[in-house]
């Protein structure tokens, strides 16, 4: 019984510290205290979730902007949602993409079509999952027929990927594409003069590679991004 009683306190303990409660009160002068263990402090939620709750919501306030925004107004008049980005905000890699496509636009999901299926295969193939890593795109809204990215409508999304990845602050970030490598690393040169290099963004290490859509007309192109993948699965200590 003594065992179930301390499970029981331990338990109640750290349900109290998730909802965010670390004083008890102390037994009144003169009030008899119960039978079980006096604890006047609570152990404070875990790092990690004070991290992920405090990412999650400086996403949030972005998320918020994203929907109302205007900038582009062609985009805007055109686009059925903004495509914002998914996963963990406490991943430890980023896949950076160049824009929504068709289907983005009508789920609010980045990487939902074909060449979306092609990065989950990739990604699972490296030993991870969608849900531990963070996808999102240089654009949030679809160009028309799917065209490349205007200069001036990266410079308007510009502040958004960017906090985006402040927020999140990745330890690795991947750009898929000529667009996503250039805008993030604000460069002119073409991906493959990009690949199998190293870079950095504030604290992140980047790497740069093909984009799923590229590998869908271009099948041979899959060794390139394989070999890219297991550079980047090597830095994060990864074996594959």
């Amino acid at each position: 019984m003594a065992g179930h009683s301390v499970r029981a306190i331990k338990q109640r303990l750290e349900s109290l510290a998730a909802a965010g409660v670390t004083d008890l009160p102390r037994p009144r002068s003169g009030q008899a205290e119960a039978a079980t263990p006096s604890i006047a402090r609570v152990a404070p939620p875990r790092p990690a979730a004070v991290a992920a709750a405090g990412r999650e919501q400086a996403l949030e306030v972005i998320r918020r902007e994203v929907a109302d925004c205007r900038r582009c107004e062609p985009l805007a008049c055109s686009r059925h949602t903004t495509v914002f980005g998914s996963g963990s905000p406490t991943a430890r890699v980023c896949f950076l993409g160049e824009a929504p496509g068709a289907d983005e636009d009508l789920s609010g999901l980045p990487f939902v079509g074909r060449a979306g299926q092609l990065l989950t295969k990739i990604i699972e193939a490296c030993t991870l999952t969608r849900d531990e890593v963070y996808i999102l795109n240089v654009l949030k809204c679809r160009p028309p027929d799917n065209r490349q990215p205007l200069p001036g409508e990266i410079a308007n999304c510009r502040g958004y990927f960017e906090r985006q990845l402040e927020a999140i602050a990745p330890e690795f970030i991947c750009c898929l594409g000529t667009t996503a490598a250039q805008a993030l690393l604000q460069t002119t040169e073409p991906i493959g003069q990009l690949r199998g290099r190293w870079f950095t963004h504030g604290a992140a290490h980047v790497i740069c590679t093909y984009h799923p859509s590229y590998l869908l007309r271009n099948p041979g192109a899959k060794r390139h991004v394989w070999d890219d993948m297991k550079l980047l699965m090597a830095r994060m200590g990864i074996e594959l």
